[in-house]
Protein backbone atom coordinates (compact mmCIF):
# COMPACT_ATOMS: atom_id res chain seq x y z
CA UNK A 1 0.00 0.00 0.00
CA UNK A 2 1.43 3.38 -0.89
CA UNK A 3 1.50 6.39 0.79
CA UNK A 4 1.17 10.53 0.20
CA UNK A 5 4.68 10.65 -0.08
CA UNK A 6 5.30 7.90 -2.34
CA UNK A 7 2.43 8.96 -4.78
CA UNK A 8 4.08 12.14 -4.91
CA UNK A 9 7.72 10.95 -5.55
CA UNK A 10 6.15 8.37 -8.21
CA UNK A 11 3.87 11.11 -10.20
CA UNK A 12 7.02 13.78 -10.15
CA UNK A 13 9.27 10.89 -11.48
CA UNK A 14 6.52 10.38 -14.09
CA UNK A 15 6.13 13.86 -15.22
CA UNK A 16 9.83 14.79 -15.57
CA UNK A 17 11.44 14.49 -19.06
CA UNK A 18 14.29 12.09 -19.07
CA UNK A 19 16.12 14.36 -21.69
CA UNK A 20 15.80 17.18 -19.72
CA UNK A 21 18.23 16.09 -17.15
CA UNK A 22 20.85 14.85 -19.84
CA UNK A 23 19.99 11.60 -19.80
CA UNK A 24 19.75 9.52 -22.72
CA UNK A 25 17.19 6.92 -23.57
CA UNK A 26 18.68 3.61 -25.23
CA UNK A 27 15.22 1.69 -26.81
CA UNK A 28 11.44 2.37 -26.50
CA UNK A 29 10.27 2.63 -23.14
CA UNK A 30 7.25 1.73 -21.64
CA UNK A 31 6.24 4.63 -19.45
CA UNK A 32 7.55 8.33 -19.73
CA UNK A 33 9.20 10.25 -16.97
CA UNK A 34 12.10 8.83 -15.01
CA UNK A 35 13.01 5.43 -14.02
CA UNK A 36 13.40 4.65 -10.62
CA UNK A 37 17.40 3.85 -11.20
CA UNK A 38 17.63 7.55 -12.81
CA UNK A 39 16.18 8.92 -9.41
CA UNK A 40 18.02 6.62 -7.50
CA UNK A 41 21.19 6.81 -9.03
CA UNK A 42 20.92 10.70 -9.11
CA UNK A 43 19.96 10.77 -5.05
CA UNK A 44 23.32 8.36 -4.41
CA UNK A 45 20.88 5.94 -3.02
CA UNK A 46 19.83 2.38 -4.07
CA UNK A 47 17.52 1.23 -6.01
CA UNK A 48 15.81 -1.01 -3.28
CA UNK A 49 15.56 2.08 -1.00
CA UNK A 50 14.56 3.84 -3.24
CA UNK A 51 11.39 1.45 -4.15
CA UNK A 52 10.27 1.04 -0.38
CA UNK A 53 9.58 4.83 0.06
CA UNK A 54 7.58 4.55 -3.02
CA UNK A 55 5.56 1.23 -1.64
CA UNK A 56 5.31 3.06 1.94
CA UNK A 57 7.33 0.13 3.37
CA UNK A 58 9.86 3.07 4.71
CA UNK A 59 8.30 5.56 6.27
CA UNK A 60 10.98 7.34 8.05
CA UNK A 61 13.39 8.97 5.39
CA UNK A 62 15.99 11.05 6.67
CA UNK A 63 15.91 15.02 5.97
CA UNK A 64 19.31 14.05 4.23
CA UNK A 65 17.69 11.17 1.71
CA UNK A 66 14.48 13.78 1.04
CA UNK A 67 16.84 16.42 0.26
CA UNK A 68 18.89 14.15 -2.13
CA UNK A 69 15.84 12.52 -3.58
CA UNK A 70 14.49 16.64 -4.27
CA UNK A 71 17.70 17.60 -6.26
CA UNK A 72 17.66 14.09 -8.08
CA UNK A 73 13.85 15.08 -9.60
CA UNK A 74 15.12 18.68 -9.65
CA UNK A 75 12.00 20.05 -7.32
CA UNK A 76 11.37 23.85 -7.17
CA UNK A 77 11.18 25.53 -2.76
CA UNK A 78 7.21 24.97 -3.30
CA UNK A 79 7.38 21.10 -4.31
CA UNK A 80 10.38 20.95 -1.69
CA UNK A 81 8.32 22.21 1.12
CA UNK A 82 5.44 19.80 -0.16
CA UNK A 83 7.93 16.91 0.00
CA UNK A 84 9.28 17.56 3.58
CA UNK A 85 5.30 17.91 4.60
CA UNK A 86 4.22 14.78 3.12
CA UNK A 87 7.21 12.94 4.97
CA UNK A 88 6.04 14.45 8.19
CA UNK A 89 2.31 12.65 7.87
CA UNK A 90 3.96 9.59 6.55
CA UNK A 91 5.95 9.30 9.77
CA UNK A 92 3.27 10.63 12.11
CA UNK A 93 4.62 13.58 13.25
CA UNK A 94 1.36 14.91 12.02
CA UNK A 95 -1.38 13.74 14.12
CA UNK A 96 -4.75 12.30 13.28
CA UNK A 97 -7.69 11.68 15.35
CA UNK A 98 -10.86 9.32 14.77
CA UNK A 99 -13.47 11.31 14.37
CA UNK A 100 -12.07 14.02 11.83
CA UNK A 101 -13.81 17.42 12.84
CA UNK A 102 -13.86 20.77 10.65
CA UNK A 103 -11.23 23.51 11.86
CA UNK A 104 -11.85 26.08 14.06
CA UNK A 105 -13.46 29.39 12.24
CA UNK A 106 -13.06 32.30 14.92
CA UNK A 107 -10.86 35.25 13.59
CA UNK A 108 -8.79 36.98 16.19
CA UNK A 109 -10.26 41.20 16.85
CA UNK A 110 -6.90 42.30 15.77
CA UNK A 111 -6.69 40.60 12.52
CA UNK A 112 -10.64 42.00 12.06
CA UNK A 113 -9.42 44.86 12.60
CA UNK A 114 -6.19 45.02 10.17
CA UNK A 115 -8.94 43.64 7.64
CA UNK A 116 -11.04 47.03 8.29
CA UNK A 117 -7.59 49.25 7.80
CA UNK A 118 -7.84 47.00 4.15
CA UNK A 119 -11.44 48.70 3.26
CA UNK A 120 -12.02 49.35 0.66
CA UNK A 121 -9.41 46.90 -1.05
CA UNK A 122 -10.51 43.60 -1.74
CA UNK A 123 -9.03 41.05 1.04
CA UNK A 124 -10.59 38.25 2.84
CA UNK A 125 -9.13 35.83 5.53
CA UNK A 126 -9.61 32.20 5.20
CA UNK A 127 -7.62 29.28 5.79
CA UNK A 128 -6.28 26.23 4.19
CA UNK A 129 -9.24 23.99 3.50
CA UNK A 130 -11.09 26.60 2.00
CA UNK A 131 -13.25 28.73 4.50
CA UNK A 132 -14.48 32.13 4.39
CA UNK A 133 -13.70 33.21 7.96
CA UNK A 134 -14.15 37.22 7.03
CA UNK A 135 -13.68 39.47 3.98
CA UNK A 136 -14.16 43.55 2.92
CA UNK A 137 -17.49 44.68 1.50
CA UNK A 138 -15.17 45.07 -1.62
CA UNK A 139 -14.46 41.51 -1.75
CA UNK A 140 -18.59 40.63 -0.75
CA UNK A 141 -19.59 43.29 -3.90
CA UNK A 142 -17.39 41.07 -6.36
CA UNK A 143 -18.64 37.84 -4.84
CA UNK A 144 -22.24 38.83 -4.68
CA UNK A 145 -23.36 37.37 -7.87
CA UNK A 146 -21.39 33.96 -8.28
CA UNK A 147 -23.25 31.75 -5.38
CA UNK A 148 -19.78 31.91 -3.51
CA UNK A 149 -21.39 33.41 -1.01
CA UNK A 150 -24.76 31.86 -0.64
CA UNK A 151 -25.13 29.75 2.60
CA UNK A 152 -23.94 30.49 6.04
CA UNK A 153 -20.43 28.63 5.48
CA UNK A 154 -19.10 29.53 2.80
CA UNK A 155 -16.27 27.11 0.90
CA UNK A 156 -14.11 28.33 -1.73
CA UNK A 157 -12.91 24.99 -1.89
CA UNK A 158 -16.32 22.97 -1.89
CA UNK A 159 -17.68 26.11 -4.49
CA UNK A 160 -14.72 25.42 -7.11
CA UNK A 161 -16.17 21.71 -6.61
CA UNK A 162 -19.53 21.47 -6.03
CA UNK A 163 -20.86 24.60 -7.78
CA UNK A 164 -21.41 24.55 -11.97
CA UNK A 165 -20.92 28.49 -11.65
CA UNK A 166 -17.84 28.63 -10.46
CA UNK A 167 -16.70 26.96 -13.64
CA UNK A 168 -17.65 30.08 -15.54
CA UNK A 169 -16.68 32.05 -13.01
CA UNK A 170 -13.34 31.18 -12.66
CA UNK A 171 -11.41 31.59 -16.26
CA UNK A 172 -9.00 29.19 -15.69
CA UNK A 173 -11.01 27.17 -13.72
CA UNK A 174 -8.47 24.03 -14.09
CA UNK A 175 -5.43 26.32 -12.51
CA UNK A 176 -7.66 27.03 -9.72
CA UNK A 177 -9.32 23.52 -8.75
CA UNK A 178 -5.44 22.33 -8.40
CA UNK A 179 -5.10 25.15 -6.06
CA UNK A 180 -7.84 24.59 -4.22
CA UNK A 181 -7.00 20.67 -3.79
CA UNK A 182 -3.13 21.28 -3.34
CA UNK A 183 -4.12 23.34 -0.35
CA UNK A 184 -5.99 20.67 1.46
CA UNK A 185 -2.83 18.99 1.91
CA UNK A 186 -1.65 21.90 3.69
CA UNK A 187 -4.04 22.00 6.06
CA UNK A 188 -3.69 22.84 9.81
CA UNK A 189 -4.17 19.76 11.11
CA UNK A 190 -4.23 16.09 9.30
CA UNK A 191 -8.07 16.02 11.26
CA UNK A 192 -9.04 18.98 9.03
CA UNK A 193 -7.58 17.37 5.98
CA UNK A 194 -9.46 14.57 6.32
CA UNK A 195 -13.12 15.93 7.19
CA UNK A 196 -13.30 18.44 4.24
CA UNK A 197 -11.98 15.08 2.03
CA UNK A 198 -14.78 12.99 3.79
CA UNK A 199 -17.45 15.85 3.24
CA UNK A 200 -16.09 17.28 -0.34
CA UNK A 201 -15.44 13.54 -2.43
CA UNK A 202 -18.94 12.18 -2.44
CA UNK A 203 -20.33 15.54 -3.67
CA UNK A 204 -17.33 16.56 -5.96
CA UNK A 205 -16.84 13.08 -7.36
CA UNK A 206 -13.96 11.69 -9.00
CA UNK A 207 -12.20 15.14 -10.41
CA UNK A 208 -11.29 15.94 -7.06
CA UNK A 209 -10.11 12.79 -5.93
CA UNK A 210 -7.85 12.77 -8.84
CA UNK A 211 -6.50 16.17 -8.26
CA UNK A 212 -5.97 14.98 -4.82
CA UNK A 213 -3.73 12.07 -5.82
CA UNK A 214 -1.88 14.30 -8.83
CA UNK A 215 -0.66 16.39 -5.82
CA UNK A 216 0.19 19.43 -8.30
CA UNK A 217 1.95 22.20 -6.82
CA UNK A 218 0.11 25.17 -8.09
CA UNK A 219 2.13 28.23 -9.66
CA UNK A 220 -0.56 30.70 -8.44
CA UNK A 221 -0.35 33.48 -10.91
CA UNK A 222 -3.23 36.44 -12.03
CA UNK A 223 -7.14 35.44 -11.03
CA UNK A 224 -9.28 35.76 -13.62
CA UNK A 225 -12.64 36.20 -13.38
CA UNK A 226 -15.60 36.37 -15.81
CA UNK A 227 -18.07 38.28 -13.48
CA UNK A 228 -21.99 38.06 -14.00
CA UNK A 229 -21.82 42.09 -14.73
CA UNK A 230 -19.93 41.21 -17.72
CA UNK A 231 -16.63 42.87 -16.52
CA UNK A 232 -13.42 40.63 -17.05
CA UNK A 233 -11.30 41.17 -14.00
CA UNK A 234 -7.68 39.92 -13.45
CA UNK A 235 -6.36 40.34 -9.62
CA UNK A 236 -2.89 39.91 -8.11
CA UNK A 237 -3.20 37.97 -4.67
CA UNK A 238 -0.82 38.73 -1.93
CA UNK A 239 -0.96 36.15 0.87
CA UNK A 240 0.13 37.00 3.92
CA UNK A 241 0.71 33.71 6.48
CA UNK A 242 -1.23 33.87 10.07
CA UNK A 243 0.33 30.55 10.95
CA UNK A 244 -0.56 30.83 15.04
CA UNK A 245 -4.52 30.94 13.59
CA UNK A 246 -3.28 28.32 10.67
CA UNK A 247 -5.37 31.24 8.49
CA UNK A 248 -4.37 33.87 5.82
CA UNK A 249 -5.30 36.92 5.07
CA UNK A 250 -5.45 37.17 1.14
CA UNK A 251 -5.24 40.89 -0.87
CA UNK A 252 -6.31 41.31 -4.14
CA UNK A 253 -5.09 44.07 -6.53
CA UNK A 254 -6.45 45.21 -9.88
CA UNK A 255 -3.99 43.92 -12.68
CA UNK A 256 -4.51 46.40 -14.97
CA UNK A 257 -6.66 49.59 -15.81
CA UNK A 258 -9.84 47.87 -16.95
CA UNK A 259 -10.00 45.65 -13.78
CA UNK A 260 -9.86 48.60 -11.53
CA UNK A 261 -12.67 50.27 -13.26
CA UNK A 262 -14.72 47.55 -12.98
CA UNK A 263 -14.11 46.49 -9.55
CA UNK A 264 -14.55 50.50 -8.27
CA UNK A 265 -18.11 50.00 -10.23
CA UNK A 266 -18.42 47.16 -7.95
CA UNK A 267 -17.58 48.28 -5.08
CA UNK A 268 -20.35 51.40 -5.03
CA UNK A 269 -22.90 48.74 -4.80
CA UNK A 270 -25.19 49.01 -1.65
CA UNK A 271 -24.26 46.78 1.58
CA UNK A 272 -20.64 46.87 1.12
CA UNK A 273 -19.51 46.28 4.34
CA UNK A 274 -16.85 44.05 6.90
CA UNK A 275 -18.34 40.52 7.03
CA UNK A 276 -17.05 38.23 9.93
CA UNK A 277 -18.09 34.62 10.07
CA UNK A 278 -17.99 32.16 12.75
Amino acid sequence: MGTPLGDFIRAKRDSVQRASLGITDHGRRRAPGLRRSDVAARAGISVEYLTRIEQGRDRNPSAAVLNAVADALSLDPAERNHLRYLAKIVSGECPTHTRPAPPPRDVRPTVLATLRLLEPGIALVTNRVGDLLAYTGAYASIMAETGLLDGDAANLTSYVFTDSRARTFFADWEDVADEQAFDLWLGPSAENFQWLSAELAPAAGPEFTRRMNRQVVPRRGALRLNHPSGSELRLIRETLELPSDAQQLVVFLPADESTAQAVDQLRHRPDNRLRAIS
